[in-house]
């Protein structure tokens, strides 16, 4: 690790005007003991290249340069923090490169060769969908260390038969390993947010759980989640099949809710609806 000599992250956004846009959904993390947390998180940091989104005045991006990262790679929608940022990139050469655009349109891993890893304070307005997209391509990546609303966090992690268990938690658990590494309090942030936050790390299985399709397995998803307090002889039907034959065709009592079934038997539905 090396010692960041840059001003303070406050002194930053004052001389730049950085004060966070909740249209964008900023919350800014100072304090650079948390920072290096969340970078340490991601575990070695001194092979890979790592993807950061949403960098803002660059606390984070400071701590997983000072972490000893290869190089890392900052995806900005935000024009004003541009020439910040720019500051951290000459107090570390050649290992900075700032990329103006939006996230939910590129593809990171298109954008180095591997190993890469993605740690960022996610905007929170578009962390399920960033996470749904990353999935697409998910062995991409070592791991990605992420914030979270802890909210979000919970159904990356939930299992069955728990309130926070949903779509996102089969279809992530599918393809991943998650981890909750941490809780952060919203005093830590500027602005605060009115949540608790939480770092989640998801690690990527060599395979997923169960060989089957995933466009199948989000249909099959999306009609049980869909209609969560019916059982699953009611759900199904949106699929157009007999809901209660196809349950049992996959060795699953018809009278289940989604919530109450594991991954490998949202998958043995979608087995059971191509067969």
């Amino acid at each position: 690790m090396t010692t960041d000599t840059l001003p303070p992250l406050r002194d930053v956004i004052a001389k730049y005007d950085l004060a966070a846009k909740k249209s964008l959904g900023q919350h800014f993390l100072l304090d650079l003991n948390l920072t290096g947390r969340v970078a340490r998180a991601a575990g070695k940091l001194s092979q890979c290249t790592v993807i950061e989104i949403g960098p803002g005045p660059g606390g984070l991006t400071r701590a997983l340069l000072a972490e000893g990262a290869k190089k890392v790679i900052a995806i900005e929608r935000d024009q004003r923090p541009i020439v910040a940022l720019q500051e951290i990139a000459a107090a570390y050469p050649g290992r900075l490169e700032i990329i103006e655009g939006d996230a939910l349109t590129i593809d990171p891993a298109s954008l180095c060769d591997g190993p890469r890893k993605i740690v960022a304070n996610l905007p929170y307005n578009i962390s399920t969908q960033l996470v749904l997209n990353w999935l697409e391509n998910i062995t991409e990546y070592e791991c990605l260390t992420l914030m979270f609303q802890k909210e979000v966090a919970d159904r990356l992690a939930a299992q069955p038969r728990t309130k926070d268990y949903g779509r996102l938690s089969v279809l992530t658990q599918w393809l991943c390993d998650v981890r909750l590494d941490f809780n952060i309090k919203p005093t830590a942030f500027t602005p605060p947010p009115k949540v608790m936050s939480t770092v989640a790390t998801l690690v990527p299985r060599d395979k997923p759980l169960v060989d089957v399709d995933r466009k199948q397995l989000e249909r099959v998803t999306q009609a049980a989640f869909g209609q969560r307090r019916k059982m699953l002889r009611a759900s199904l039907k949106s699929l157009g099949v007999n809901g209660e034959e196809l349950a049992t065709k996959a060795g699953i009592e018809p009278t289940k809710r989604a919530e109450e079934l594991s991954v490998q038997e949202f998958c043995a539905l979608v087995q059971a609806l191509n067969t």
